[in-house]
């Protein structure tokens, strides 16, 4: 994998590097890049559950809509077959 240099305040690396529990300024934002990724995963699967339970339920609302429409035209009285 590739390697890029980054200049960073050295007091936010070592608040990190406190809080992450790690010993070096590279592990330290590492850490903090793969949860950042972690995160945004995280964040797109809870969306996309939404979006999929949104979806089901209108399904459910049209499947009930259609099961009414029927109950009520076979509530209807039938003209007399003669």
């Amino acid at each position: 994998m590739a390697k890029v240099n980054v200049s960073l305040d050295a007091e936010l690396v070592v608040e990190v590097m406190v809080l992450a529990g790690v010993g070096s300024p590279q592990d330290a934002v590492e850490a903090v890049v793969r949860d950042y990724i972690a995160r945004g995963h995280r964040t797109e699967a809870r969306a996309a559950a939404q979006d999929d339970a949104r979806a089901a339920a209108q399904d459910d609302a049209r499947a009930a809509a259609q099961d009414d429409a029927r109950r009520e035209a076979d509530a209807r009285p039938q003209d007399p077959q003669g």
